[in-house]
Order: structure tokens, then C-alpha cells, then sequence
């Protein structure tokens, strides 16, 4: 006790004047960005028009190709270009954004979750007397605070436990920590603090306890990164902006400047991807907001223009809930790297990540194995060795493109620039690169400043901050509770929604089938451990989703959280929106395709199905090989050396337990590594092995094996008492 006072009292003066050097330092800046919100709420600001319902993509199309000029064209749907479209549709500009993909599908959907300002990078900003660092701290820790408070739905504070094996860490971190609180000032979402060792692994059970010193916990926010993004899209949308995604642009619109003589940008060519139809968009200013693509659009400006985007790959993966508490995430400050790895609750999963290696620009991200492993091996280093932490358990891996950029106004233009840089080019196109999720809507501002500014546009002032997304208007934290009581729905499936799509929950709710059970009423999930509901797919259709990907990736979230669910869903996902976008028999199959092929590589279906192939060597003892050969030949009567579904079938049926054959030849197509239709001995011996080593879990080929001898087992035995006893 008398220790971490000497330290606390010691720590708050060394600290306190660090706060002070740099809080001074900022004022006049901080003054000069923020110190005008006062006096934008205290005018009498342009009331903003908002339509009730959102107009059809077709209706947005028509915009596009019918208005005559735009204010500005926003190429990109990430969350740095619909932050530019509300921006500047809020501003009375008239606002046209297309995205060649859909809304968030690239970096901003593959994120850590995470609304920080940057732990890591306030330590920089200090040991290095890095005064940008700091300054983007700052900035982010504002934005994180109004990001919570316009999507309350969406977004959380989170607890963050950062452990601590080192005595002489703990004031370290402390101190570390304590400043991170007094940047964010009166924006503090809650005081950190420290914890002793026993009390640390209350709260986190599964943290290693050797050599364990205590713990400090401090406070993040947490979101649904594409729900957030296609909000701040949606909210444009309602605002009057015209908005498509799936319209790609082919080439840049240039003209002769009368008076100046330089060629300029005055629109683009687009491309309805889905149809094929082309099109002109014309538009006073056209904003680069492109995220890894930043340099793509650049060239159409001007072919010869140097390279500003240094691509980064993070992967991230998810794994069960178990792995971690309801409500604690966990820091790791320094691996054995170097780099910073976070393990965090998520839609009652854990996420891990991210990693941190160069990478060639695509629109498909593929994670790898490598990086996968890494991650299991930092995570093992952190939590109890009771826990095992199995390869097989990694439900789902992403990789995700950060945009890291040279800044294109500095001299020096090899150094990467950690916060966000706005360029206009000679022939007026505005680009905005680099910068992190937190800070969209101040990378948003920045960028519609500087289009007004250099195109001499008639806009009022930048209204975002404290300007709420859709949903949020209505919501509450009992919300669901109405839900479960007005339409019969799960009281899981309710708080889904609700914490989904806010006040529009209702509208979700109005569309969800009758069940035919007693309870619940209405709300017919998709798969059974998760708690979407046919109704999302129909209500996604409405939110602009295209596509079976649209679908299990960016309006449910079923693709980053579990591959094999999300596999599992997608039949009938294809058939309810086919039967409402009147889809033909080959557009279906086509969509499978697609969405399978996506699942497979850039979800990590393909790393987590290759633990388990024809290659495999089989490491089981003697005697496991003898007792899985024997339940094998369970199924295998006839001793052909390989079981099909109608083996599986018919002892399924002598211990009276009914499952659909579509189901059955799913889980038979998971072993059978050679895909003929039948999983052979070997095959199966090669299952359990990679059970075994962990490798492969949640199998349930061998799950239902198991329960199938079990059962006929216990058929088997013959009661004493029922046969009269005797001698």
C-alpha cells in the first residue's frame, strides 16, 4: 500500500507536468479545431432535411446519371468516404458517392473493433518527443467520444486489462496509462486503474498466473466496424446524398480551364458493375477517397505521379467466447516482435490481432497461416496453461489493408505519415489518405474544408459533430425489451437487433416470420448458435446489400465470426434473396459460388481446412487407432473400407435420431479430403489425429460417431434387476 502510494504520489507530479508541457503546447491548436464547435451550436444553423425512408439503388442511380452537377463526387465507400458524403450533405453541398464494391467492404470492415486513440501511440509520442504522434492521440480521443455518443447502438466503452510479470512495469505502465486518461481529459470514458494479482485474475481467469505482478485496466470503445460504416452511408443517404455502391469508376472527367489554361477534373465515368450500363457523373470537385486504393485514382488524375500508400497487412482472427470474459479485453504491449497484440470480446467471440507486415495492394486480402500461428503463439504466452489453446478453434481470419501513407506536401516524402494527409492536385482532384477508423469524420471534415476551399464552393459550416447515425434517434439500452414484448421475439435475438439497427429494429421485426412454436413467436434464425433472423436478409435488400457476401459479411456479421455457420447459412440466405431480386436459377449458383470462394480465402476457410488433408500423418497410439477402427466399422457393416451417407443414415435410424441427408453429405464433405463421396479409414484416422493435436475442433462427423456408439453402447448393456438376478 505504501508502495503504490510513493509511486502514485511521485508518478502524479512527473505526469502532471508532462500533461502540462504538452497540454500547453496544444492549446492554441485544440482552440482553434475544436474551440468553434461552441460557437457552430449556438448559431442558428440550417435546419437539415431528412427523408423518412431510404430511396431504392436504382433511384440513386438515377441521380447519379441525371443531375446535371454535383457539388462534389466522392469515389469510395469506406468509412473515410461516407464520412466525407454526410460531411458534406450536411453542409447543404450537393453530395454523389460511388463505390466500386460494396460500403465498408475493404479495410474498414477488417478492423480490430476498436475506437481508440492509440495507447501505443501516445508512448511514441512521449519517448520520442513526437509532437504529430500526439497530436493525433488527441484527436482521436475526441472523435472516440463523439463516435460513442452518435452510434450508442453500435459502439461501447470496453475495459482493456493490460497484465503486468515485472515489478518495475507497473509504475511504468501507470504513468503510461495515467496520461492517456488526462489527454482525453473531461472525454475520459472512465478512470483507469490498477489491480492486485488476485484481483486481476477474478476478472480475467484464463491470464497466466506465474509471475504474475497485477494488472492495470484502462478504457477503449468497441463498434461494429461495417454497421458503422454503412450507418454513416445510410445517414447520407437519408440526408439526400446520392449514393451506389457496386459502380465503379473507369476514368476521370478533365477539361480545359478557360482563364487558367491547366487541365481539370470536373467528374467521372462510372459503371454500374452489376448491369454494365456507363455513365457520366459530373461534379464541381471529385474527392480520392480510395483508402489502399488511394494511388490507383491518383494515376488517373496524372499517369506519372509517385506512389504515396505503403500498404501494411494486419490479420486478425476470431475464437470462441470462452477464451476470454463477457466484458474484459486484454493488451499485449510488447510481443516478441515487438508489435501490440489486442484480445478482445466481440458478439460474444474473441478477437485476436493484428499483425503488422508489408503487402501488395488487392482487393482481396488473403490471411495466412503464418500470421495465424503468430497469433496463437502470442495469445498462448498470455493465458493459463489450463487453457489449451488448439489451431482447431480459430473460427474465422481476416486480413485488412492499412493505408499508411508519405505525405505528398512534405519535403520529406519517404517518411510515413501516422495521421491523415489531404492533397489537392493541380487539376483540383482532393485526395484523403492514411489516418485511422476513430478519426473518420475529422479526416472527413479536413477534406470537405479543403474541397471548399479550392474549388470556392458554397457550403455552410462542418454540423457532423453530435450529428446522430440511423438508428440512434430512438434507441435505448432496454430497447430490446419492447421488441420482446410487442413481437414474441428471443430475448438474445431482440438485444441482436437492437444493438444492430437501433430504433429501426422494429422495422426488422415487422418482417420476421411467424415460427409456429410457442415461443418465440416470430424470428426464425439462420443458424441456431447465432442470433440472426431471416427477416435481416429481406431488411439488407433495403440497405443497399447485392450480393450473398453483402449478406453474411457486412449486414450480418456470420462470415467474421464463424466460416463454417456462415457456409451453413447461405442456401437459404441466396433463397430469400432471390425470391425478393428475382434471381434465375444460374445467378443462384453463381452467388454460392462467389460467396464459398470468399469464405474460402479471404475468411480463412481455406487455412482452417487445410489442418486436415490426404497428407496428414497419422500419431496415434496403438490402442486409440484399435478403439477408432472399432466405431468406424460401427457405421462400416460391410467392411468396405469407407462409410457414405447412407451408412451414417442407417445407424442413425436404429437409435431412432432423424437428420436431413442435405445435412448429413455437409458433414461427410468436411473429412472426405478427396471429394468422392465417401470418407474412408484412413481419412478418419486422420480426423482424429488432428483432433488430437488440436488442430481441428468442433468436427462434427466425430461428435455425432461418438454420440452414435454411446448410444447403441448403452443399448446394449442388459440390467441385472430387469433379468431377475440370480446366481
Amino acid at each position: 500500500m505504501a508502495f503504490r502510494k510513493a509511486v502514485k504520489g511521485a508518478v502524479l507530479v512527473g505526469g502532471g507536468a508532462a500533461a502540462t508541457v504538452f497540454g500547453l503546447s496544444q492549446l492554441s491548436e485544440y482552440k482553434r479545431k475544436y474551440g468553434r464547435l461552441a460557437s457552430v451550436e449556438a448559431a442558428e444553423c440550417r435546419p437539415l432535411k431528412k427523408y423518412d425512408s431510404l430511396p431504392s439503388r436504382e433511384s440513386h442511380l438515377q441521380a447519379l446519371r441525371e443531375t446535371c452537377e454535383f457539388d462534389v463526387l466522392i469515389i469510395g465507400g469506406g468509412a473515410t468516404g461516407s464520412g466525407c458524403a454526410l460531411d458534406a450533405v450536411s453542409r447543404g453541398l450537393k453530395t454523389a458517392l460511388v463505390e466500386r464494391d460494396d460500403f465498408s467492404s475493404g479495410t474498414s470492415s477488417r478492423s480490430t473493433k476498436l475506437i481508440h486513440g492509440g495507447v501505443r501511440y501516445l508512448q511514441k509520442a512521449i519517448m520520442k518527443l513526437d509532437f504529430d504522434q500526439y497530436r493525433m492521440v488527441k484527436e482521436a480521443l475526441h472523435e472516440r467520444a463523439n463516435l460513442l455518443e452518435i452510434a450508442p447502438h453500435l459502439s461501447s466503452p470496453l475495459p482493456i486489462m493490460l497484465p503486468v510479470y515485472k515489478w518495475w512495469q507497473l509504475p511504468y505502465y501507470w504513468v503510461g496509462i495515467k496520461l492517456y486518461d488526462l489527454v482525453a481529459g473531461s472525454q475520459c470514458l472512465k478512470s483507469s486503474y490498477v489491480l492486485s494479482k488476485s484481483r486481476a485474475l477474478e476478472l480475467f481467469p484464463m491470464l497466466r498466473k506465474d509471475k504474475l505482478v497485477g494488472a492495470i485496466v484502462y478504457y477503449d470503445g468497441q463498434h461494429n466496424d461495417a454497421r458503422m460504416n454503412l450507418a454513416i452511408a445510410l445517414t447520407a443517404a437519408r440526408y439526400g446524398a446520392a449514393i451506389a455502391n457496386y459502380t465503379e469508376v473507369l476514368h476521370l472527367l478533365k477539361k480545359t480551364d478557360p482563364q487558367s489554361g491547366k487541365s481539370r477534373v470536373y467528374g467521372a465515368r462510372c459503371r454500374d458493375v452489376l448491369t454494365g450500363q456507363e455513365f457520366d457523373v459530373k461534379a464541381k470537385c471529385v474527392i480520392n477517397a480510395t483508402g489502399p486504393f488511394t494511388d490507383s485514382v491518383r494515376k488517373m488524375d496524372e499517369q506519372e505521379v509517385q506512389n504515396i500508400c505503403q500498404p501494411s497487412a494486419g490479420v486478425h482472427i476470431v475464437m470462441p467466447g470462452y477464451y476470454s470474459p463477457d466484458n474484459m479485453g486484454l493488451l499485449d504491449p510488447s510481443t516478441s516482435d515487438g508489435r501490440v497484440i489486442f484480445f478482445l470480446p466481440w458478439e460474444k467471440m474473441t478477437i485476436a490481432g493484428t499483425t503488422d507486415t508489408a503487402t501488395e495492394v488487392t482487393p482481396h486480402p488473403i490471411p495466412t497461416e503464418e500470421d495465424i500461428n503468430f497469433i496463437l503463439t502470442e495469445v498462448r504466452n498470455y493465458l493459463s496453461c489450463d487453457v489449451e489453446v488448439r489451431r482447431g478453434d480459430v473460427l474465422a481470419a481476416w486480413s485488412g489493408i492499412r493505408p499508411l501513407v508519405t505525405d505528398p506536401n512534405s519535403k520529406d516524402t519517404q517518411s510515413i505519415s501516422r495521421n491523415h494527409v489531404v492533397h489537392v492536385s493541380d487539376s483540383g482532384l482532393v485526395t484523403i489518405a492514411g489516418g485511422k477508423w476513430t478519426t473518420y469524420r475529422s479526416m472527413a471534415e479536413d477534406t470537405i474544408d479543403a474541397a471548399v476551399k479550392a474549388h470556392d464552393l458554397q457550403a455552410g459550416p462542418c454540423q457532423t459533430v453530435g450529428l446522430v447515425l440511423q438508428g440512434a434517434d430512438g434507441w435505448s439500452p432496454t430497447l430490446y425489451i419492447r421488441l420482446v414484448q410487442d413481437y414474441g421475439l428471443e430475448s438474445e435475438v431482440a438485444q441482436h437487433l437492437a444493438n444492430t439497427f437501433g430504433d429501426k429494429a422494429f422495422e426488422v421485426a415487422k418482417l420476421a416470420q411467424v415460427t409456429g412454436k410457442r415461443w418465440p413467436i416470430v424470428g426464425k434464425r439462420l443458424v441456431s448458435e447465432f442470433p440472426y433472423i431471416e427477416s435481416e436478409i429481406e431488411y439488407g435488400i433495403q440497405e443497399y446489400a447485392c450480393t450473398a457476401v453483402d449478406m453474411i459479411a457486412r449486414r450480418t456479421r456470420l462470415a467474421f465470426l464463424n466460416v463454417q455457420a456462415a457456409d451453413e447459412a447461405l442456401p437459404r440466405i441466396i433463397e430469400i434473396m432471390g425470391k425478393k431480386l428475382k434471381w434465375n436459377e444460374q445467378r443462384k449458383k453463381e452467388e454460392l459460388a462467389t460467396a464459398k470462394k470468399f469464405l474460402y480465402y479471404e475468411m480463412g476457410y481455406k487455412a482452417r481446412s487445410e489442418q486436415l488433408t490426404d497428407s496428414s500423418e497419422i500419431t496415434l497410439s496403438p490402442g486409440d487407432i484399435e478403439r477408432y477402427k472399432k466405431r468406424f466399422h460401427m457405421f462400416d457393416k460391410e467392411g468396405k473400407g469407407f462409410i457414405t451417407v447412407l451408412d451414417v443414415q442407417r445407424v442413425l435410424e436404429s437409435i431412432n435420431f432423424q437428420i436431413n441427408e442435405s445435412a448429413l453429405h455437409e458433414i461427410l464433405n468436411e473429412v472426405d479430403l478427396n471429394k468422392n463421396g465417401q470418407v474412408e479409414l484412413n481419412e478418419f484416422l486422420q480426423l482424429m489425429t488432428a483432433i488430437q493435436k488440436g488442430y481441428v475442433s468442433g468436427s462434427r462427423l466425430a461428435v455425432l460417431m461418438k454420440a452414435a456408439e454411446e448410444n447403441i453402447h448403452k443399448r446394449e448393456v442388459i440390467s441385472v434387476d430387469r433379468s431377475g438376478g440370480g446366481l
